[in-house]
């Protein structure tokens, strides 16, 4: 029911930023909240950040706390993840994704989403 399209990867060096974006259609962009999920090669995906329904209600993984922004364009039909002080630890592949059902709180729980992106890279150099 719907198609997302993340873009913004690439490389940087510790310290550096990045913006993701994802861009959603197939359905009403405000009937569904959205997360973002990181991926490196041999480890399991984990949770990152995500939005609400309606933007009032986000959450994030510890580690990216203060160094990370979600925010959506319900307009737009975009969701984004500003990425500032890069670590080498962020290299992974990142994924959008997108919560059908409505919730009053940011969805966090991998097993809870409907529909995933390709993913884009984000690589950090020490």
């Amino acid at each position: 029911q719907v198609q997302l399209v993340e873009s913004g990867g690439g490389l940087v060096r510790a310290g550096g930023s990045l913006r993701l974006s994802c861009a959603a259609s197939g359905r009403a962009f405000s009937s569904y909240a959205m997360g973002w999920f990181r991926q490196a090669p041999g480890k399991e995906r984990e949770f990152v950040a995500a939005v609400n329904w309606n933007g009032r209600s986000t959450s994030y993984k510890d580690s990216v706390k203060g160094r990370f922004a979600i925010s959506r364009d319900n307009f737009k039909n975009t969701v984004t993840l500003q990425m500032n002080s890069l670590k080498p630890e962020d290299t992974a592949v990142y994924y959008c994704a997108a919560d059908f059902t409505r919730r009053p709180s940011a969805t966090v729980g991998i097993d809870e989403y409907d529909y995933w992106g390709q993913g884009t890279q984000v690589t950090v150099s020490s």
